[in-house]
């Protein structure tokens, strides 16, 4: 179990998480690979959010929302490697879908 205390407005929220698995109840050890899960989920969420506004799609069908889902996924990680300029994921995409020559970059180069 994870006790976590956060203060927003001069007001203390208390939250419990739960967790299962074989690190043991060593906390050296545990609150690491804790902080490192959540890090990498925020990461993503976030970055899904604010790059492609995952959470305002209005798909409904189930199999269309994986579908696109994976395909975030990919363009995420597509934006993340391309190491060409010095911007954010946001402006990368736009940059994408804005210029002809940049899009095929993207899609088919390695590196």
């Amino acid at each position: 179990m994870v006790d976590s205390q956060r203060e927003v407005d001069g007001k203390t929220a208390t939250e419990y998480r739960f967790y299962i698995g074989r690190i043991g109840i060593d906390a050296a050890r545990f609150a690491p690979a804790v902080r490192g899960h959540w890090g990498i989920e925020n990461d993503l969420h976030w970055s899904l959010d604010v790059a492609f506004r995952e959470d305002e799609s209005r798909l409904r069908d189930p199999r269309a929302r994986e579908n696109f889902a994976v395909l975030r996924y990919i363009a995420l990680t597509r934006l993340k490697n391309d190491k060409r300029e010095k911007m954010g994921i946001k402006n990368k995409r736009l940059k994408a879908g804005g210029d002809d020559n940049d899009l095929p970059h993207l899609l088919f180069e390695t590196g």
